[in-house]
């Protein structure tokens, strides 16, 4: 549990076997848990149970990397995406943000729900909006924010929801794009911004390397 507590001073370069250390926007490092799914490793963020210092930091950076795209709202998907929508829309000048879920009110409505599922966690469910915050999203523009985007179905499920309230958002900001996994899924007409982003690793004598090629080309700080 000693991951996501503080900045290092420089990335590492491998090969990694347990985690690594990540480079950041300002040149120094977040280390991350390495996990293993056979021929491929993924770099781990487990946004809600990072110190507060890196939290505000890392929703720094996703606030600067996406400011170009003149968001009037931010949208946040549950939950890790919790951890960092509100600071990414204070940062952005905004008085308040809208919060998807997974509790359904006695007052929400079916049409304003769709199906979820992620590479973290096992089985499918629904995410919610309330709509009696509707008016927040009306003729806004809008953006989309979420933990980490590595396969997509989590951050597909969220465009699908805002869709359903007729809304289609200016772009999609995450603390850490993961690989590759995602991008063929992709629609292009929905920019994504991120703090910093992570290659795929590969195993190697000596543990897993990172594979050049499956940095995704995401909008960035600076």
């Amino acid at each position: 549990m000693e991951f996501w507590q503080r900045f290092e001073p420089v990335p590492d370069a491998g090969p990694h076997r347990e985690s690594m250390a990540a480079p950041m926007p300002d040149g120094t490092a977040l280390r991350l848990p390495l996990r293993d799914y056979g021929r491929l490793a993924v770099a781990g963020l487990i946004l809600n149970q990072a110190s507060f210092a890196v939290l505000r930091r890392l929703a720094e950076w996703v606030a600067e990397a996406a400011r170009p795209l003149g968001a009037e709202m931010v949208c946040g998907l549950p939950v890790l995406g919790h951890a960092v929508a509100p600071l990414v829309a204070e940062a952005l000048g905004h008085p308040n943000w809208v919060a998807a879920g997974y509790s359904r009110k006695r007052w929400y409505e079916e049409r304003l729900s769709t199906p979820v599922s992620s590479s973290t966690t096992p089985g499918e469910r629904r995410i919610w909006l309330d709509p009696r915050i509707l008016p927040r999203l009306s003729a806004r523009r809008v953006l989309l924010v979420d933990d980490v985007i590595s396969t997509g179905s989590s951050a597909l499920a969220g465009l699908a929801l805002l869709e359903r309230a007729g809304v289609r958002p200016v772009g999609l900001a995450v603390a850490m794009a993961q690989g590759n996994r995602w991008l063929a899924s992709w629609p292009v007409d929905v920019p994504v911004c991120a703090a910093f982003a992570t290659p795929l690793l590969r195993p190697a004598e000596g543990g897993w390397v990172q594979d050049p090629a499956t940095l995704p080309g995401v909008m960035l700080p600076g």
